[in-house]
Order: structure tokens, then C-alpha cells, then sequence
């Protein structure tokens, strides 16, 4: 699957593509497809997100899991403050690192 991803344009926060508005959280990411490019360019051209990009990600019935280290790691938060990570519904999370 592919799922869209940037930062939010007045906090900065790493949000993620629902298909009807941008979410916190990774679990609620939907599959763009091909539509993911011309999606990112529309909402950067809204001024909702800055640097949107297409991801490869997975869904199994842990929820949403992006492919590459670097995303896992944005959907996770914070590495140095365990104490600002967010909390994914998948209970496995902290091994996506490793």
C-alpha cells in the first residue's frame, strides 16, 4: 500500500493522509495509490502540509506499518523524549525500529 505523509504546516507535527484530512496518527493513514503525488501537491498548495510524500507502508491487524526505517520512526515520535511518543494501537511498535 502507499500512504501519504509531511508536516503539518503550523506546528510542524508528522501527520499523515486519512482520506478526508490529515491525522496524528499513522493507524488512520488510507492507501492513495497513484493519487498520491497529485494528492501531496494539492495539499501543499492549500498550505495544509509541507514536504508530502508518497510512502510504502503495510496494514495487518496491528494497523498501519510504514516500510522504511526513517517513517516507522515518525510515526513513533520522539526518540529522545519516551515520554512525547506517541502510542500506535500496534503493541509490537517498539520493535519497528529494530
Amino acid at each position: 500500500m502507499k500512504i501519504l505523509t509531511g508536516n503539518d504546516l503550523s506546528t510542524g507535527d508528522v501527520i499523515w493522509w486519512a482520506g478526508d484530512g490529515w491525522s496524528r496518527q499513522v493507524g488512520e493513514s488510507v492507501d492513495v495509490g497513484d493519487k498520491g503525488d497529485d494528492l501531496a501537491r494539492a495539499e501543499e498548495a492549500a498550505l495544509r502540509v509541507v514536504g508530502a510524500y508518497v510512502i510504502d507502508a503495510s496494514r495487518d491487524e496491528g494497523g498501519v506499518r510504514p516500510a522504511h526505517i526513517k517513517d516507522r520512526i515518525r510515526a513513533l515520535g520522539p526518540t529522545v523524549r519516551p515520554d512525547l511518543t506517541l502510542k500506535p494501537n500496534d503493541a509490537d511498535a517498539g520493535n519497528w525500529v529494530i
